[in-house]
């Protein structure tokens, strides 16, 4: 599945924010969401690195992504836990992927690449399906 062109959209979502921050949404691979994010003058911290709000966002969308994906319908992020490993810079690259589903939580983990394939962060993700279920067929 590749990223629909129309703007504000993630994988068929309508998100403005993401937009915002820049984050472009790549492709379905494998069940696995990736996300690209150019970093901007305006993502940087105080030391010239990617600010972890910026990190933490991505890996929000790489999670929910996965999950809305997954669930067929939105979702919230319940709880997310993040590991900074490395300082981000130049551009970023974000997978999402579901670990396991149940009909009211869906467990999700992330990871977000430097374009050296360095490990920058990580997270482990909870998050719970909103609205109505899709019917079955």
């Amino acid at each position: 599945m590749n990223q629909q062109s129309e703007p504000d959209t993630v994988f068929g979502a309508h998100i403005p924010f993401v937009r915002f921050c820049g984050i472009e949404a790549l492709d379905v691979r494998d069940g696995r969401t990736r996300l690209r994010l150019a970093l901007r003058a305006e993502h940087a911290n105080n030391l010239g690195i990617a600010h972890g709000g910026v990190i933490c966002t991505l890996l929000d969308v790489a999670l929910g992504t996965a999950a809305r994906l997954r669930a067929g319908r939105p979702v919230v992020t319940l709880d997310m836990q993040t590991r900074f490993l490395a300082p981000g810079r130049d551009v970023l690259l974000a997978e999402g992927r579901v670990t396991r589903a149940g009909r009211s939580v869906i467990f999700c983990e992330a990871e977000i690449r430097d374009a050296a394939g360095e490990l920058v962060a990580s997270a482990t993700g909870l998050l719970k399906p909103v609205g109505e279920p899709p019917t079955a067929r």
